[in-house]
């Protein structure tokens, strides 16, 4: 993978990163719930946001407000 590749790839996983962060302070959730979320690309250029384990009830919250439609 060329390097362009691989820095556009890391602007849209830091993107969303950033996004999900927001979203889950937003939320009113704590730093170290939404500090541990991370962008990632993969060894084909693929961008990922990490967002690794969270405790049930904020799994409820996050899911929640998944449900809940945008005005």
């Amino acid at each position: 993978m060329d390097m362009q590749t691989w820095r556009a790839a890391r602007t849209k996983a830091v993107d969303g990163a950033e996004a999900v962060r927001a979203a889950l302070a937003a939320l009113g959730l704590p730093e170290s719930v939404w500090g541990s979320v991370r962008p990632m690309v993969t060894h084909k250029g693929v961008p990922y946001v990490h967002i690794g384990m969270v405790r049930a009830e904020v799994a409820e919250q996050i899911a929640e407000a998944m449900r809940t439609p945008v005005r």
